[in-house]
C-alpha cells in the first residue's frame, strides 16, 4: 500500500476531494527555478496521489496549464476570473463537464452572477478573510 503523506492526512479525515492551492509556482516568485515543466509533473503527481486514494482533485487557478490538466482534474476552483477578464481560459473545464467553482472578492455578487451563469460556473462572492459572510449566484 502507498503510505506516502501526499493526501493521507485528507483521507484519513474523511475528505472526498482536495483542494489544491498555489500550484502556478512557475509564474510566482517562489524563490526556486520552477519552469512550466516542473509545474506541470508536480500538478500530476498531486492528481494521481489524489486519485490513489479515491479522492477527487482540484485544480485551483493555475490556468496557464489547464489545457494539459484538465484531463487529471474532477473540477476548478477559481479565484477571480470575472476580476481579471480570465474566465474564458476555464472552458475546457467546462467542455468536460467538469465543475467550475468560483470566488470573487473585490466586485459585488450583482456585477458578475449573470456572467457566471452563461459560463455555467458556480460562484460566490466572498471577502478575503473567508468568514461566514458569502451571496451565490443561482
Amino acid at each position: 500500500a502507498d503510505d506516502s503523506p501526499h493526501g493521507t492526512f485528507a483521507k484519513a479525515k474523511g475528505c472526498d476531494a482536495v483542494d489544491t492551492d498555489n500550484v502556478d509556482g512557475f509564474i510566482n516568485d517562489s524563490g526556486f527555478p520552477l519552469t512550466s515543466s516542473d509545474q506541470l509533473k508536480y500538478n500530476k503527481f498531486l492528481a494521481a496521489e489524489a486519485h490513489k486514494r479515491g479522492m477527487a482533485i482540484a485544480l485551483k487557478n493555475d490556468l496557464a496549464q489547464v489545457e494539459e490538466l484538465v484531463d487529471g482534474f474532477d473540477f476548478q476552483v477559481n479565484e477571480q476570473c470575472f476580476q481579471y477578464k480570465e474566465c474564458h481560459r476555464l472552458q475546457p473545464f467546462i467542455d468536460q463537464n467538469k465543475p467550475v467553482l468560483g470566488i470573487e472578492y473585490e466586485h459585488p455578487a450583482t456585477e458578475f452572477c449573470s456572467d457566471t451563469t452563461k459560463w455555467h460556473f458556480s460562484t460566490l462572492e466572498k471577502k478575503w478573510d473567508l468568514g461566514v459572510f458569502r451571496v451565490a449566484c443561482k
